[in-house]
């Protein structure tokens, strides 16, 4: 054990930590961690900690100072880690913000998490936590654009024209039958009077 210092366990802290040990149900990371603060109460070094644990060194060094510090409690609790990757900055949150709301490039009618995330130059899973925090649903915005098609207004109206006539009365003109509707209605006659022929 290092020079200065001293682990005391009090006789409510060893039956806490007996019981961790004792328990099967027990994480191993925590059996261990008492293990060590139990060896170093009864005086075992360094070395002998690090043989019965199947530690590092520096995880017994560790784990005596938590035990310090902390109790039996922070024997029980890991210390979050800082992210491998830096954060994004409030900068790049603004220009995803205000690049989503603008019209996108090209012909395409609305934003996708790919193309946002090939435009500024972050992942697609930012893009998407980005859009969550703000409430954008680019994929649902709804855009219009006119066809490059000369002949457009005129087909457009030719169209519309067609909807927009008002209905004719009922008995005044009778709509022609299409031949195939014709067909198709013979076609189901004969096989309901086929049917009902068989079946009396």
């Amino acid at each position: 054990m290092r020079t200065g210092i001293v682990v005391e366990v009090t006789a409510a802290d060893r039956q806490q930590l007996a019981a961790i040990v004792a328990d099967r149900n027990s994480p191993q990371k925590h059996v261990w961690r008492a293990q060590i603060v139990l060896l170093t109460a009864d005086g075992c070094g360094t070395a002998e900690i690090m043989r019965r644990t199947a530690t590092s060194k520096t995880a017994v060094w560790r784990w005596q100072e938590r035990y310090m510090t902390d109790g039996v409690a922070g024997l029980l609790r890991d210390k979050t880690r800082p992210s491998r990757l830096p954060s994004l900055g409030a900068a790049v949150e603004v220009r995803v913000v205000s690049r989503t709301l603008d019209d996108p490039p090209g012909e395409t009618t609305h934003w996708t998490a790919a193309a946002m995330a090939k435009e500024t130059g972050i992942s697609v899973s930012s893009v998407q936590r980005i859009w969550r925090q703000h409430g954008l649903r680019p994929h649902l915005v709804r855009q219009f654009k006119l066809s490059n098609d000369r002949q457009f207004a005129s087909k457009l109206r030719d169209i519309v024209g067609l909807y927009s006539l008002p209905l004719r009365r009922r008995g005044s003109i009778r709509r022609p039958t299409p031949s195939c509707c014709r067909s198709m209605k013979r076609a189901r006659s004969r096989h309901w009077t086929a049917l009902s022929q068989a079946c009396p």
